[in-house]
């Protein structure tokens, strides 16, 4: 995804209220070897871009007066009420050195997992991002959880998972749980009923 900016040169809570009511936001790229950059970017634009999830999760190209730049969206703020971005921060990636960054999962195939058609299980999502560590361009947009084969009772883990080529789960040595099905008390209760 491409990002268009602009160099600032003033900065202090006056300068960026002032950005702020004429449309613009405050931001800062920072990382790498050189030194960290203020930049302006278009309020409206960038609020919409922040609603795909592609925005969070991928490498982008940020031209700053003609010259581009990859980066990862590290962090921004919000206002509390209003549609409006206070701040944004950008980190830069450098394509030989490998990132740590945070992916979305995609579940897929509950509606025909045995634990929801056969046993009525629920399906609860322990983690809805994993820790990744890749270099830049084999960063994967999301990651997905086949729950296809999810009998009731089971869960999936993340040594389970099927991870893009180049792509290192951070789990520290844990094999953390990613979902988890299990039948309800009152579904339990009235089959036992049932039974009797």
């Amino acid at each position: 995804m491409k990002v268009v900016a602009t160099n600032r040169t003033l900065q202090g809570t006056g300068a960026s209220r002032r950005l702020r009511k004429a449309g613009q936001t405050p931001g800062i790229i920072y990382g790498g070897t050189a030194a960290p950059v203020l930049i302006t970017l278009d309020g409206n634009a960038l609020w919409h871009a922040l609603k795909k999830e592609a925005f969070h999760g991928s490498v982008l190209d940020l031209e700053i007066e003609g010259e581009t730049q990859q980066v990862l969206l590290r962090d921004f703020q919000m206002h509390a009420f209003k549609q409006l971005v206070l701040h944004a921060d950008f980190q830069r990636v450098d394509a030989s050195q490998k990132i740590h960054t945070k992916v979305p999962l995609h579940f897929i195939n509950a509606e025909t997992s045995p634990a929801v058609k056969l046993s009525s299980a629920v399906i609860s999502h322990v983690l809805n991002e994993l820790d990744v560590s890749c270099l830049p361009g084999k960063l994967p947009e999301f990651i997905e959880v086949d729950l296809a084969k999810l009998e009731a009772g089971q869960s999936i883990h993340t040594d389970d998972l099927t991870l893009p080529e180049g792509v290192t789960a951070l789990t520290h040595g844990q094999n953390l749980t990613v979902v988890t099905s299990s039948i309800p008390r009152g579904a339990v209760a009235a089959d036992a009923a049932a039974a009797e």
